[in-house]
């Protein structure tokens, strides 16, 4: 984790955090559960509590930037069964490491923005899935909801209202299909983590087919920190339609890789700055914005970029899981996309033809190339493939092996073409 009290940029989840401040107590010094405690006292309805973080613009941080007092607004209100809430911490996707920090250091600000999220959602049982790799954040979470248990912030009648909410952790098995959020339902109910068709959507068929919400760590992590400023305040922190602090996972070619806490709408130099810049004094090449599935944005143009959801798509990637992998000029596109699309081949779980047989089509052909045994139909033809793809499958993961071919081949043929006639890499440090 990496400090930002510096440059005036001021953070919120990661805010006066030292690592072995995560309990309880220090949360409670910290402001935690006031949050809470002001909603059920001052009697707040559901429908405010909905109103209110639909004012703040908070977007789902998991990928997709979804409105998240509109999806809470889809549950329905007057069912009499059971409904769930679930959070998305299995965090599979490559070059992302944030949701794990956010267990490790404040795991209570997730305690308590599923909470109040149980709350205006009127939710009584709740699970976090976390991925598997991370058996010691599931072991502080766990820790944390014995402690929140403990001191009457979770369970029945929450701090002598009529509100009652019980909350588990559930340990994933490593896939990455299951962060895909019916993947993750499937595996929740014991089953094959695969996606399942939509509609129906879990707002109205979700876990044990009962309605159910879904959101990522970093999203319900942020929601205390509405209440805690006010849904103006909060939203006036980034920029039209994106409102608050958005923690970026900052890898690869850079001076200080980890975490950053910054604005919505803060310029990716800026981002850049704060982890050192390009290592080594190198020139910036390429990044890749979101996560290994959005499409890469050549280095000119991402200097000239906010990071924001609005302005990453502009530049035509997305901010997706907000995963910043940054290459320098070393760097060659064709190992680099060899590498990404053996990663989807190997993680596609088989279950969508165009997916199953695409991805191992893509990784092959990459491969062929890197090799020095491409043909000059093969950038085409990986085209082809890639558009067959994408779209076509039940989940995003085939877009997620798609993108990335497509962007990498229209910003950088020239890499491309080279590797095909001349069989070895025009970068220098490759040839």
């Amino acid at each position: 984790m990496t400090s930002l009290h510096n440059r005036h940029i001021k953070p919120l989840i990661f805010a006066n955090l030292t690592g072995d401040n995560w309990g309880l107590q220090d949360y409670v010094k910290r402001g935690g559960y006031e949050s809470l405690k002001r909603i059920l006292s001052e009697g707040m309805t559901p429908d405010q509590v909905i109103a209110e973080v639909k004012a703040s613009t908070l977007r789902g941080r998991g990928g997709a930037g979804f409105p998240s007092g509109l999806k809470w607004s889809f549950m329905p209100k007057n069912y009499e069964g059971q409904k769930y809430l679930v959070c998305n911490s299995d965090e599979g996707e490559p070059g992302t490491f944030k949701d794990r920090d956010i267990l490790r250091y404040n795991p209570h600000s997730v305690i308590e923005g599923m909470t109040i999220a149980a709350y205006a959602m009127g939710v009584t049982v709740g699970y976090n899935y976390i991925r598997g790799e991370i058996f010691g954040e599931y072991q502080r979470f766990e820790e944390a909801l014995e402690q929140a248990r403990a001191a009457g912030f979770l369970g029945d009648n929450i701090l002598g209202s009529s509100h009652s909410f019980q909350l588990h952790a559930f340990h994933g098995y490593g896939a990455y299909i299951c962060g895909e959020e019916t993947a993750l339902l499937e595996s929740i109910e014991g089953k094959k983590g695969q996606p399942r068709f939509k509609p129906p959507f879990p707002a109205s068929y979700g876990l044990f087919g009962k309605p159910t919400t879904i959101n990522n760590t970093e999203t319900f992590a942020a929601v205390p920190f509405i209440f805690q400023v006010g849904a103006e305040a909060y939203a006036g922190l980034g920029k039209p339609n994106n409102g608050g602090t958005k923690i970026f996972s900052v890898s690869g070619d850079v001076t200080n890789p980890g975490n950053y806490e910054i604005p919505l709408g803060t310029p990716f130099a800026t981002l850049l700055e704060l982890a050192g810049g390009v290592r080594d004094g190198k020139k910036l090449k390429a990044v890749i914005p979101g996560g290994s599935s959005v499409p890469v944005v050549r280095g000119d143009v991402m200097m000239a970029t906010d990071m924001d959801y609005d302005s990453v798509a502009k530049a035509g990637s997305m901010l997706g899981s907000g995963a910043v992998i940054v290459m320098d000029e070393t760097r060659c596109m064709v190992k680099s996309l060899l590498r990404l699309s053996y990663f989807y081949f190997e993680e596609s779980c088989g279950q969508c033809t165009p997916c199953r047989e695409g991805t191992g089509w893509l990784y092959r052909m990459v491969q062929r190339i890197e090799n020095g045994q491409g043909r000059a139909e093969d950038l085409d033809m990986l085209n082809s493939i890639a558009d067959n793809i994408q779209g076509r499958t039940i989940c995003a993961l085939g877009d997620a092996a798609a993108m990335p071919v497509r962007a990498m081949i229209q910003q950088f043929r020239e890499e491309f073409v080279y590797h095909i006639e001349h069989k070895h890499c025009l970068v220098p440090a490759y040839v």
